[in-house]
Order: C-alpha cells, then structure tokens, then sequence
C-alpha cells in the first residue's frame, strides 16, 4: 500500500522564479527519462518478478522515485507559478499558462504527453536491469544539463539531490544484476548461432572526404571477432567457415 506524508524527501526552495527553467523542468515530470517514468518501470517490474528479493528492491526504488517526483514537481511549479498572472512569464510556455494556470501537468519540457511507451519492462531480470540501469544514467546527464541552465543556487542544490540518488540507484541494480550470477552476455534461455556470434560485420567501409577511415578497437579485435569486410558485397563471407579478412587502422 502507499501512505503520502506531508514532508518533502528534500526541501525545495526557489531563490527566483524562472518560468523558462520551469518549463525544462517538466522533462524530469513527464519525460521519457523523467521521475514518473522511473517509478512506473520499477513497480510493474516489482509486479512481474517471482525473485522476492529483486520484487523488494525494485518496490523500494520505485517507491523512492514517486517522492523524487514530488520533489521535481514542486521545484518546477515554484518556477512556473508566475505563469498564472504575468503577461510575460506566460511567454515562456502559453499552453500552460491558459489550460494548467502556471501549474505541472504530465507533459515533457516540448509539450508532449507522457506514455507508457517510455517503461521497458520484459519480464527478464538480466534484461530490465540492464534498462534500469541505462535509464538511471540518462536521468542523470539530464539532471546534470538542468543544472547549467539555472543560477539559482537552491534549485541547483534539489537537482545536486536528484541527480545523485540517480548514481545511487545505478549501484543498486548494477550489484543486482551481479547477483543474478550469470555470465554477462547470457540473456534469456536459447544459446546464439555458434560462429555467427563471433563475425563481426564491417559495414561502413573506405575513406570519408573529412579523412575518416576503418577503424578498429576492443570492439572488433581480431583476438575476439572474425571481422568481415563490406558483406553487402561479398555475401559470402558471412559464411561461418569463411575466410579471415582485415585491413583496417588501429585506433589511437
């Protein structure tokens, strides 16, 4: 069950409205990489998994982002609240100065509505981790990027807040993931085409007018990869048993 307290997780304070911070706020209110967005993906992953461990730890953070949610949407409305009266703070966003009266609504920072198409929920811990943590890391650079566009030293403190429990969380699925105990590219039951598995395409090839050329890198080491080179052309060296072909630069 879900009880409200009548206490922030932080306190927010505004030294001074802004309505255009205000209005980039709302990406962390109803974005895709946004605190609504957190919390639904990791209660219904919470719902979905039989690892009461996993379901405890997922339940907690998704909880957690419910008052993260709270706490930006406070933030975002102390700057957007000017809306409501001021002919020229409405400028900043006239769509929610009209219909929500200066007010948060479940809209990104470019008016478009939140979906559930943002949750990535499979069912399969090793895979929704790994979107877990993805997604941590992207709220985190959004944070990061909110904090240039304000001067306004207590709207940097609540997004400093924000921005590090992101990091937090991260180490918490990472660590999850790793108890799961399997090996890093095991993903669901069915094995991968042996052979297949270990070509690797190299499919952007030649030299570029601005110099680039083929490069190469831990990605597609020879040691670990069989590279093969323009299959569009030469289809049959997609072969398993095909020859071994090469040819490019080392990276610096």
């Amino acid at each position: 069950m879900y009880h409200h307290v009548k206490k922030l997780m932080y306190t927010v304070k505004v030294g001074a409205a802004d309505p255009r911070f205000g209005n980039m706020l709302l990406e962390q209110f109803g974005g895709a990489n946004g605190e609504l967005a957190a919390a639904m993906q990791y209660s219904i992953q919470g719902l979905n998994t039989d690892d009461p461990g996993l379901k405890d730890m997922l339940m907690d953070i998704g909880t957690e982002e419910l008052s993260h949610l709270e706490v930006i949407g406070t933030l975002a409305r102390m700057h957007l609240v000017p809306m409501k009266t001021l002919h020229k703070a409405a400028e900043a966003n006239p769509l929610i100065a009209i219909c929500g009266g200066g007010g948060v609504n479940l809209y990104n920072s470019g008016g478009s509505a939140w979906t559930a198409d943002y949750l990535k929920i499979t069912g399969e811990p090793e895979v929704d981790l790994r979107s877990n943590i993805a997604a941590e890391a992207r709220a985190k650079i959004v944070y990061e990027r909110l904090k240039n566009f304000t001067d306004d030293a207590d709207s940097k403190d609540a997004l400093q807040f924000l921005m590090t429990r992101e990091i937090t969380h991260m180490k918490v699925f990472m660590l999850a993931l790793d108890s799961l105990g399997l090996p890093p590219l095991q993903i669901g039951q069915l094995p991968p085409t042996e052979g297949l598995v270990d070509q690797y395409f190299n499919d952007s090839t030649g030299e570029g007018q601005d110099g680039a050329v083929d490069m190469t890198g831990p990605w597609n080491d020879k040691k670990t990869f069989r590279v093969v080179d323009n299959p569009a052309f030469n289809p049959e060296e997609m072969d398993v048993d095909g020859p071994k072909t090469s040819g490019r630069k080392k990276a610096k």
